[in-house]
């Protein structure tokens, strides 16, 4: 195990630990207790494991971790699917994907883009990274498509970005979730100087999504209701349905759809002005 999956699994299962509390899992309180959450050992004894050899595992020392027992630990500290399966990543028990990138995206994929009319569409790898999109999403997140290439990124955009046209709203819920969707796929990619790169350039550019980042939270993706607000159109709603392409590893196409009346009509305005000014 390399030394930041070392770093990242001791991180995880600290703040696994921390969130539950001995009454959830039938034990008793006892005297005060100097951190929150449950203490290693008792961790080790609701696992069924050794309390030397979970402590191995929470420092990320080279020792024997079978699926079984990953499961049982898993179990114990209440994890859900998504948690489940960065965990197996940071002991080393899954498969490292390859990053998606333009070069290996099917070129049917932009005619797709093309077809969805006014439903604005982009195509991502898991890094976040834009590899193409349709022109209703360059209208609505011109700041984004003609960011620089190494800026060219949502998660770098929404956290950074200070030129956005449009704002997210709703960002108390949403990026908290986006962090621990990226998440999940960085755990795949911890060893890839690329991904340890963006996470230390974007920590030191946004506290915001630093401080998300050390809570280790991880999510699965799945369909978001996004509300933004434009600085023209005002108050835009939009569900996200993210569909993975089975040509390359990690690349999916995510697809932004009206969720009223007001927010169609202020679209088809803002296409009809972007068609206006070119």
């Amino acid at each position: 195990m390399t030394e930041p999956r070392r770093t990242d699994l001791a991180a995880f299962l600290r703040t696994r630990r921390a969130r539950i509390t001995p009454e959830m899992v039938d034990l008793a309180p006892g005297p005060r207790r100097r951190t929150p959450g449950l203490r290693r050992e008792e961790v080790a004894q609701l696992a069924g494991v050794g309390v030397t050899w979970y402590t191995w595992l929470e420092q990320g020392r080279p020792i024997n971790v079978s699926g079984q027992v990953l499961d049982a630990v898993a179990r114990t500290l209440m994890l859900d699917n998504a948690e489940r399966q960065h965990l197996y990543r940071l002991t080393g028990r899954a498969e490292v994907p390859a990053l998606a990138d333009v070069s290996r995206m099917p070129p049917e994929l932009q005619d797709i883009l093309d077809q969805l009319g006014e439903l604005p569409a982009v195509v991502c790898n898991g890094l976040s990274d834009l590899l193409a999109w349709n022109s209703s999403y360059a209208t609505l997140f011109p700041h984004i498509v003609e960011a620089p290439a190494g800026e060219r990124n949502t998660l770098w955009q929404t956290f950074v970005s200070a030129e956005a046209e449009v704002r997210l709203v709703n960002r108390e819920s949403e990026l908290p979730r986006a962090v621990a969707v990226f998440r999940g796929a960085y755990s795949r990619h911890a060893d890839d100087p690329c991904w340890q790169d963006f996470v230390r350039r974007l920590c030191a550019e946004s506290a915001e999504f630093a401080r998300m980042w050390a809570r280790q939270d991880v999510a699965e993706p799945g369909p978001r209701v996004k509300v933004f607000k434009h600085e023209v159109a005002g108050a835009l709603r939009f569900s996200t349905t993210s569909l993975n392409v089975a040509a390359a590893p990690e690349m999916r196409l995510i697809v932004y759809t009206p969720q009223d009346d007001a927010t169609r009509s202020a679209l088809t305005w803002l296409m009809g002005a972007g068609d206006t000014k070119s």
